[in-house]
């Protein structure tokens, strides 16, 4: 399946999320609707929402709390963007002025609280003490993701696997959390929950990974993007990693003083540095070892076509360029 395919399988129920999600943004506050409406409007793929409805259909599930799961995950997701973007002071995202560029800081953070405490009154109403605690621990550890980031922030000596604790803490979390959640909802057997939860996050880390190399080998138009927004943020991400290891002494000095400033000033000389020490390539074979951790997690799981879904999805999520 390619990803049109995957999205049609389940338009029905993605079109529930789309319009529980312009439901639940309602605010009597003029400011949350307005910047509410537009970062859940600014193109997102809606992958997570996407991978809780899969994981329930690849499950057996027949009911629709998985409409008000993938909502509150979308939620949860869009709160950490647009706390992201203030952090890291971004004024690009999917080709659009991020919130904080249009609106300010201050209301970033704020409409970005309210989008957390709305997912977690949404967790309440669903009466389940075993969603919640899942939920709440993701998020906790999502939170703790963010400040490792932040730790790792303009220091070049930041190793691979502190690296790689970040993405999981950060960005896979979720994704576990998505595909788990579809098969509690499910009643599903602790294999198969813990199955899709295995799938779900090697997917996470495979797209982060993808998300990190395509910073140095796409256009600023294809990602959505300025190129090089991670190095100016003092990023240290794989493909400098490997670059300053595997490069000579006076490469790795250029890269290292890069991170440490947070400057993109050299970034093409970067960028063919990347190239000569294969970091682009390193990165994007990590990436497929995800993949493949992820579909094998799939095994034991029933042939359907939401089954066949979530496999083209792990592939989906390191063909893609943006």
């Amino acid at each position: 399946m390619d990803i049109q395919s995957i999205y049609s399988l389940i338009e029905d129920d993605m079109t529930a999320v789309d319009n529980l999600i312009q439901q639940r943004l309602q605010s009597d506050v003029a400011l949350i609707n307005q910047l509410g409406f537009y970062i859940i409007n600014s193109g997102g793929k809606r992958l997570r929402p996407a991978i809780a409805i899969l994981s329930a259909k690849a499950c057996g599930y027949e009911g629709d709390k998985h409409i008000n799961l993938a909502t509150i995950i979308e939620f949860i997701h869009t709160a950490t963007l647009l706390h992201d973007d203030v952090v890291d002071n971004s004024a690009m995202r999917r080709g659009k002025e991020t919130a904080n560029n249009l609106w300010g800081n201050e209301a970033s953070v704020l409409v970005g609280d309210f989008l957390y405490t709305r997912s977690f009154e949404m967790m309440v109403e669903m009466d389940s003490m075993r969603l919640m605690r899942i939920l709440s621990s993701t998020t906790n550890i999502i939170a703790e993701g963010e400040v490792l980031q932040l730790l790792n922030c303009h220091d070049a000596d930041t190793t691979e696997a502190r690296y790689l604790e970040v993405i999981h803490h950060k960005t896979a979390k979720l994704f576990e959390a998505a595909g788990q959640l579809g098969a509690v909802i499910s009643r599903s057997a602790d294999d198969i929950e813990q199955a899709m939860a295995r799938y779900a996050m090697h997917l996470g880390s495979a797209f982060q990974l993808v998300d990190d190399l395509l910073d140095y080998s796409q256009s600023s138009e294809t990602i959505g993007k300025n190129i090089g927004d991670d190095l100016a943020e003092g990023k240290p991400t794989l493909p400098l990693i490997h670059a300053m290891r595997q490069g000579t002494d006076q490469q790795a000095a250029i890269i290292r003083e890069a991170i440490e400033q947070g400057q993109r000033d050299r970034i093409d000389e970067i960028i063919t540095i990347i190239n000569e020490t294969g970091a682009i390539d390193y990165t994007a074979h990590a990436a497929a070892q995800e993949v493949a951790h992820a579909k094998q997690a799939l095994a034991t799981l029933p042939e359907t076509d939401y089954k066949q879904a979530l496999l083209s999805l792990a592939d989906f999520s390191i063909s893609r360029d943006y």
